[in-house]
């Protein structure tokens, strides 16, 4: 289980060169980290070359963008959840569950107040309410409990190496249609 706020590894699933000619990892959170070898305080021979590099795909680097909840540039959005309510939201929102592997997603709080706990080091529990929104990394056990009458919908994005950088998801609203009369979409 991935747990965010202390020392959050994610593999490697590519590289690409900086502006300067540095390496860069590209991360499977979408996140990117530089990767020099600058003896004797960067020991990294192995991105000088390309079976190095090779050798190292799949092998994981810590994040501090995900230990501190920072949505990657690299994201495209996939699709908004209805918005559920007390009644209709899913009953797997309401046990540990976790979003996909390249997927992240944001909590979106319309009206009254939602309690969001998940699998951290220290564990996090927060009560989020009118207006407010909560990022959800990948990979990171977490749950949701309403705290009375409340209507909520959670954004999901996809790591998307191929497109230009969205703009920042703080920024960028999301359409959100009210729920179906069966009840909306399965859970994360």
């Amino acid at each position: 289980m991935a747990e965010y706020g202390v020392g959050v590894e994610r593999p490697i699933t590519g590289y690409h060169q900086d502006e300067v000619g540095d390496w860069v990892a590209e991360l499977e959170c979408g996140h990117n980290q530089h990767v020099r070898h600058r003896p004797p305080f960067q020991l990294r021979a192995w991105v000088l070359d390309p079976e190095g590099r090779a050798a190292r795909l799949g092998t994981t680097l810590e994040c501090p963008l995900c230990e501190r909840v920072e949505m990657p540039d690299a994201l495209r959005w996939v699709r908004t959840t209805p918005i559920w309510d007390q009644d209709t939201m899913p009953a797997g929102l309401r046990q540990a569950h976790r979003i996909a592997a390249g997927i992240w997603g944001r909590i979106v709080v319309h009206d009254g107040r939602l309690r969001f706990a998940a699998a951290a080091t220290p564990a996090i529990e927060i009560e989020l309410g009118a207006g407010a929104t909560h990022v959800i990394p990948p990979g990171v056990e977490h749950e949701v409990e309403p705290l009375g009458a409340v209507r909520f919908a959670v954004e999901f994005f996809a790591v998307d190496r191929g497109r230009q950088p969205y703009e920042r998801a703080e920024r960028r609203r999301v359409e959100v249609r009210e729920p179906a009369d069966e009840g909306g979409d399965p859970a994360c």
